[in-house]
């Protein structure tokens, strides 16, 4: 039976190797957000299903290397996986910026100069 088949894997690794894989996830979702791409469109490019792209972005340890470089090439042509993993993707670094907390009203002379170094 197939579903007999399937392996938890997570009781083989280290709670660092775990996280390593969910942070790959993360980063995979926050490019395809910042690719403004559906996860649908970026699936069906990848020619997987929705629901393994799900797990991709979540860092499923089940999800061949393959899944996540085809994945990873539907995204975002072109990038390498190291690429990815050192966020150097501009689209990235504008999403990041586009996130960045921003003060609505200029400091009062006496903040700015408390911020005198």
């Amino acid at each position: 039976m197939i579903a007999d088949m399937k392996r938890n894997e997570i009781p083989l690794m280290s709670p660092q190797r775990v996280a390593e894989a969910k942070s790959l996830g993360e980063k995979l979702a926050r490019l395809r957000v910042a690719r403004n791409l559906q996860q649908s469109d970026a699936a069906a490019r990848a020619g997987i299903a929705r629901s393994t792209a799900i797990l991709v972005e979540k860092g499923n340890l089940s999800r061949t290397t393959a899944q996540i470089l085809r994945y990873l090439d539907a995204v975002a042509p072109g990038v390498t996986l190291l690429s990815l993993l050192q966020e150097n993707d501009p689209s990235l670094q504008a999403l990041a910026a586009r996130e960045a907390t921003r003060r609505v009203r200029p400091l009062t002379r006496s903040k700015l100069d408390e911020l005198d170094f």
